[in-house]
């Protein structure tokens, strides 16, 4: 059997998607093995991955003088794990110049809304207040823009009559949660590269 792809997982709250990743890579033809867990706050992810005996690690942006400090601080704890990709699962800060110059191509994140629509933290209530009729999740590469890099995957999911922020939230969380687990494992196994905008399976 080949070697596990080595995954760093970034976290910011409760770990669903984290959980998610935990709960598929315990097969091991999955092709992934989480090395390590690394959070900017206390929070319920550090406890999954302390259940899973996986290494955790937190990096607070307050903890540092500059933001490119801690930016740095951030990068030499993933690199400690040496990873092939990193995920963002829920995690809420963005990477700077230092982590994407080192992780770039391999920094992968979710996003609950189809882009190019509806960038930014308020994806459903965006999609809501246009009127859009379907929306969905996004993977996709991380790069210096929000939410502008290359998309690996996306997931329909629609809007129905009567739908509120917190109804919608929740449906897409459940797609986006099925979308993660499924590409990051067909990721590891099958490896890539990213050709423009797009990522080719088989790297």
């Amino acid at each position: 059997m080949s070697t596990p792809t080595r995954v760093v997982v970034l976290v910011s709250g409760a770990g669903s998607n984290l959980a998610a990743l935990l709960d598929a890579a315990r097969d091991p033809g999955y092709g992934v093995e989480i090395v390590a867990v690394g959070a900017d706050r206390d929070c319920g992810g550090l406890g999954l991955a302390d259940e899973a005996g996986v290494p955790s690690f937190v990096e607070r942006v307050k903890d540092h003088d500059t933001r490119e400090a801690w930016d740095a601080a951030l990068t030499a704890q993933v690199a400690s794990y040496a990873p092939d990709l990193v995920i963002s699962a829920g995690f809420l800060k963005l990477a700077g110049e230092t982590f994407l110059g080192a992780f770039g191509g391999r920094y992968l994140n979710t996003h609950n809304a189809l882009l190019p629509a509806f960038p930014g933290i308020h994806g459903p209530r965006d999609a809501l207040a246009y009127g859009v009729k379907i929306t969905g999740a996004t993977l996709f590469v991380v790069d210096a823009g929000i939410d502008t890099g290359v998309i690996v995957a996306q997931v329909a999911v629609p809007v129905l009559e009567g739908d509120d922020v917190d109804a919608l939230t929740e449906r897409i969380k459940v797609a986006e949660r099925d979308q993660l687990v499924e590409w990051v494992g067909k990721l590891a196994r099958e490896g890539f590269r990213i050709d423009g905008r797009q990522v080719v399976l088989g790297g």
